[in-house]
Protein backbone atom coordinates (compact mmCIF):
# COMPACT_ATOMS: atom_id res chain seq x y z
CA UNK A 1 0.00 0.00 0.00
CA UNK A 2 2.99 2.57 1.15
CA UNK A 3 4.56 1.69 -2.30
CA UNK A 4 1.09 2.76 -4.29
CA UNK A 5 1.83 6.66 -2.78
CA UNK A 6 2.55 9.37 -4.77
CA UNK A 7 4.64 10.76 -2.66
CA UNK A 8 4.58 14.05 -4.66
CA UNK A 9 1.11 14.21 -3.70
CA UNK A 10 1.56 13.82 -0.31
CA UNK A 11 4.51 16.58 -0.20
CA UNK A 12 1.65 18.63 -1.72
CA UNK A 13 -0.87 18.03 0.80
CA UNK A 14 1.58 18.13 3.70
CA UNK A 15 2.69 21.83 2.30
CA UNK A 16 -0.89 22.81 2.04
CA UNK A 17 -0.93 22.10 5.77
CA UNK A 18 2.03 24.06 6.76
CA UNK A 19 0.71 27.05 5.43
CA UNK A 20 -2.61 26.57 7.01
CA UNK A 21 -0.49 26.37 10.19
CA UNK A 22 0.66 28.96 9.83
CA UNK A 23 -2.54 31.00 8.85
CA UNK A 24 -3.76 29.83 11.83
CA UNK A 25 -0.85 30.96 13.93
CA UNK A 26 -1.18 34.57 12.76
CA UNK A 27 -5.02 34.11 13.39
CA UNK A 28 -3.96 33.33 17.07
CA UNK A 29 -1.65 36.21 17.13
CA UNK A 30 -4.18 38.63 16.15
CA UNK A 31 -7.34 36.84 18.37
CA UNK A 32 -4.98 37.56 21.62
CA UNK A 33 -4.39 40.76 20.39
CA UNK A 34 -0.55 40.83 19.63
CA UNK A 35 -0.97 41.79 16.01
CA UNK A 36 -3.50 43.97 14.65
CA UNK A 37 -4.75 41.98 11.72
CA UNK A 38 -8.38 41.30 10.57
CA UNK A 39 -7.46 37.94 8.47
CA UNK A 40 -11.14 38.34 7.22
CA UNK A 41 -10.33 41.82 5.91
CA UNK A 42 -6.90 41.47 4.81
CA UNK A 43 -6.19 40.89 1.06
CA UNK A 44 -2.64 39.61 2.12
CA UNK A 45 -4.52 36.95 4.25
CA UNK A 46 -7.50 36.56 2.16
CA UNK A 47 -4.75 35.52 -1.09
CA UNK A 48 -3.23 33.11 1.36
CA UNK A 49 -6.19 31.58 2.53
CA UNK A 50 -7.69 30.84 -0.90
CA UNK A 51 -4.34 29.28 -1.87
CA UNK A 52 -4.60 26.90 1.02
CA UNK A 53 -8.24 25.81 -0.10
CA UNK A 54 -6.99 25.67 -3.61
CA UNK A 55 -4.36 22.92 -2.70
CA UNK A 56 -6.13 21.24 -0.13
CA UNK A 57 -9.08 20.87 -2.97
CA UNK A 58 -7.30 19.98 -5.96
CA UNK A 59 -5.49 17.18 -3.19
CA UNK A 60 -8.97 16.42 -2.94
CA UNK A 61 -9.77 15.65 -6.15
CA UNK A 62 -6.90 14.08 -7.33
CA UNK A 63 -6.38 11.58 -4.33
CA UNK A 64 -10.29 10.75 -5.19
CA UNK A 65 -9.23 9.71 -8.86
CA UNK A 66 -6.29 7.77 -7.76
CA UNK A 67 -8.03 5.55 -5.24
CA UNK A 68 -11.00 4.99 -7.37
CA UNK A 69 -9.29 4.68 -10.69
CA UNK A 70 -10.78 1.13 -11.72
CA UNK A 71 -13.58 1.47 -10.19
CA UNK A 72 -14.87 2.97 -7.07
CA UNK A 73 -13.80 0.92 -3.42
CA UNK A 74 -17.44 1.54 -1.40
CA UNK A 75 -15.31 -0.30 1.25
CA UNK A 76 -12.66 3.14 1.65
CA UNK A 77 -15.62 5.09 0.41
CA UNK A 78 -17.32 4.57 3.72
CA UNK A 79 -14.66 4.35 5.74
CA UNK A 80 -13.74 7.56 4.58
CA UNK A 81 -17.50 9.44 5.29
CA UNK A 82 -17.23 8.08 8.92
CA UNK A 83 -14.27 9.47 9.30
CA UNK A 84 -14.35 13.01 8.06
CA UNK A 85 -18.30 12.77 9.58
CA UNK A 86 -16.91 12.11 12.74
CA UNK A 87 -13.95 14.59 12.11
CA UNK A 88 -16.79 17.17 11.06
CA UNK A 89 -18.71 17.00 14.16
CA UNK A 90 -15.90 17.41 16.71
CA UNK A 91 -15.03 20.36 15.39
CA UNK A 92 -18.33 21.69 15.03
CA UNK A 93 -18.80 20.74 18.93
CA UNK A 94 -15.32 22.49 19.59
CA UNK A 95 -16.00 25.36 17.76
CA UNK A 96 -19.37 25.95 19.47
CA UNK A 97 -18.24 25.31 22.64
CA UNK A 98 -15.08 28.38 22.24
CA UNK A 99 -16.91 30.66 19.94
CA UNK A 100 -20.56 30.17 20.65
CA UNK A 101 -21.62 33.12 18.46
CA UNK A 102 -19.72 32.11 15.64
CA UNK A 103 -19.12 28.16 15.78
CA UNK A 104 -17.89 26.43 12.45
CA UNK A 105 -21.34 24.24 10.90
CA UNK A 106 -19.96 23.74 7.57
CA UNK A 107 -16.22 24.48 7.68
CA UNK A 108 -13.04 22.61 5.22
CA UNK A 109 -13.54 19.17 6.33
CA UNK A 110 -17.55 19.35 6.31
CA UNK A 111 -17.14 20.75 2.42
CA UNK A 112 -14.65 17.71 1.74
CA UNK A 113 -17.40 14.99 3.28
CA UNK A 114 -19.93 16.14 0.99
CA UNK A 115 -17.43 16.95 -2.35
CA UNK A 116 -16.01 13.53 -1.67
CA UNK A 117 -19.55 12.04 -1.97
CA UNK A 118 -20.51 14.18 -4.72
CA UNK A 119 -17.68 13.81 -6.87
CA UNK A 120 -17.77 10.15 -7.37
CA UNK A 121 -19.79 10.00 -10.36
CA UNK A 122 -17.91 12.60 -12.56
CA UNK A 123 -14.51 9.79 -11.52
CA UNK A 124 -14.88 7.65 -15.32
CA UNK A 125 -15.87 11.54 -16.92
CA UNK A 126 -13.57 13.73 -16.92
CA UNK A 127 -14.84 16.20 -19.98
CA UNK A 128 -18.23 16.25 -17.99
CA UNK A 129 -15.89 16.74 -14.83
CA UNK A 130 -14.24 19.69 -16.53
CA UNK A 131 -17.60 21.35 -18.30
CA UNK A 132 -19.15 21.25 -14.62
CA UNK A 133 -16.02 22.69 -13.40
CA UNK A 134 -16.35 25.37 -15.81
CA UNK A 135 -20.06 26.03 -15.53
CA UNK A 136 -19.54 26.49 -11.75
CA UNK A 137 -16.24 29.17 -11.42
CA UNK A 138 -18.68 31.33 -14.44
CA UNK A 139 -21.60 30.84 -12.05
CA UNK A 140 -20.24 31.74 -8.97
CA UNK A 141 -17.95 34.55 -10.79
CA UNK A 142 -21.62 36.03 -11.89
CA UNK A 143 -23.23 34.88 -8.90
CA UNK A 144 -26.00 33.01 -11.01
CA UNK A 145 -25.01 30.17 -8.63
CA UNK A 146 -24.84 30.71 -4.33
CA UNK A 147 -25.51 29.16 -1.89
CA UNK A 148 -27.31 32.53 -0.07
CA UNK A 149 -30.73 31.18 -0.22
CA UNK A 150 -30.19 28.09 1.49
CA UNK A 151 -28.39 29.61 4.09
CA UNK A 152 -31.29 32.15 5.00
CA UNK A 153 -33.61 29.11 4.58
CA UNK A 154 -31.82 27.17 7.25
CA UNK A 155 -30.02 29.66 9.74
CA UNK A 156 -33.23 30.14 11.86
CA UNK A 157 -34.19 27.05 11.52
CA UNK A 158 -30.82 25.78 12.36
CA UNK A 159 -29.85 28.60 14.58
CA UNK A 160 -26.75 29.21 12.15
CA UNK A 161 -24.77 32.22 13.09
CA UNK A 162 -26.27 35.10 11.57
CA UNK A 163 -23.28 37.24 10.87
CA UNK A 164 -19.89 35.11 11.02
CA UNK A 165 -18.43 31.71 11.49
CA UNK A 166 -14.60 30.94 12.14
CA UNK A 167 -14.65 29.25 9.09
CA UNK A 168 -17.34 28.51 6.15
CA UNK A 169 -16.48 26.50 2.77
CA UNK A 170 -18.89 27.51 -0.15
CA UNK A 171 -19.95 24.46 -2.58
CA UNK A 172 -19.50 27.08 -4.96
CA UNK A 173 -17.14 27.93 -6.52
CA UNK A 174 -15.33 25.81 -4.58
CA UNK A 175 -16.55 22.22 -5.55
CA UNK A 176 -15.17 22.96 -9.10
CA UNK A 177 -11.79 22.56 -7.54
CA UNK A 178 -12.26 19.07 -6.34
CA UNK A 179 -13.74 18.48 -9.96
CA UNK A 180 -10.68 19.48 -11.31
CA UNK A 181 -8.29 17.65 -9.28
CA UNK A 182 -10.33 14.85 -10.64
CA UNK A 183 -9.79 15.81 -14.42
CA UNK A 184 -6.05 16.07 -13.69
CA UNK A 185 -5.52 12.63 -12.57
CA UNK A 186 -7.43 11.08 -14.74
CA UNK A 187 -4.94 12.27 -17.73
CA UNK A 188 -2.18 11.59 -15.08
CA UNK A 189 -1.22 15.31 -15.59
CA UNK A 190 -0.16 14.91 -11.66
CA UNK A 191 2.59 13.16 -12.53
CA UNK A 192 4.35 15.36 -14.74
CA UNK A 193 3.37 18.01 -11.68
CA UNK A 194 5.05 15.46 -9.12
CA UNK A 195 8.26 14.34 -10.68
CA UNK A 196 9.37 17.79 -10.50
CA UNK A 197 12.66 18.24 -8.75
CA UNK A 198 11.10 20.11 -6.67
CA UNK A 199 8.88 17.32 -5.13
CA UNK A 200 12.10 14.94 -5.80
CA UNK A 201 14.78 15.80 -4.32
CA UNK A 202 15.21 13.98 -0.47
CA UNK A 203 15.42 16.88 1.31
CA UNK A 204 14.43 16.90 5.37
CA UNK A 205 11.96 19.52 4.52
CA UNK A 206 10.34 17.10 2.25
CA UNK A 207 10.47 14.11 4.60
CA UNK A 208 8.52 16.71 7.05
CA UNK A 209 6.11 17.59 4.54
CA UNK A 210 5.47 14.09 3.00
CA UNK A 211 4.74 13.12 7.14
CA UNK A 212 2.48 15.94 7.71
CA UNK A 213 0.49 14.78 4.11
CA UNK A 214 0.35 11.17 5.41
CA UNK A 215 -1.21 12.32 8.26
CA UNK A 216 -3.13 15.68 7.46
CA UNK A 217 -6.18 14.68 9.15
CA UNK A 218 -4.96 14.09 12.94
CA UNK A 219 -2.95 17.03 12.14
CA UNK A 220 -5.42 19.37 11.22
CA UNK A 221 -7.42 18.30 14.12
CA UNK A 222 -5.03 18.71 16.79
CA UNK A 223 -2.66 21.61 15.87
CA UNK A 224 -4.94 24.48 16.57
CA UNK A 225 -5.99 23.55 19.69
CA UNK A 226 -2.36 22.98 20.33
CA UNK A 227 -1.64 26.85 19.51
CA UNK A 228 -4.55 27.84 21.26
CA UNK A 229 -3.23 26.19 24.16
CA UNK A 230 -0.05 27.25 24.02
CA UNK A 231 -1.13 30.73 23.95
CA UNK A 232 -3.43 30.97 26.10
CA UNK A 233 -1.05 29.04 28.74
CA UNK A 234 1.42 31.80 27.91
CA UNK A 235 -0.95 34.72 28.94
CA UNK A 236 -2.37 32.93 32.07
CA UNK A 237 1.39 32.89 33.36
CA UNK A 238 2.99 35.56 32.04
Amino acid sequence: MKKSRVIGLDIFRGLALLLMIIYHFNYDLSYFHIIEVNLNSSNFFLIFRYIIITMFLLSVGISLSLVHKKSISWRRVKRRVLLLALASIAVTIATYIVFPNSWIYFGILHFILLASILALPFLNYPKIALLFAILIFIGSATEFLTVHPLFNLLQPILHLPPIHTQDVISIFPWFGVVLLGTVIAYYNLHLKIFNQKIFNNNSSLNRVLEFMGQHSLAIYLIHQPILFFIFDSYFKIF
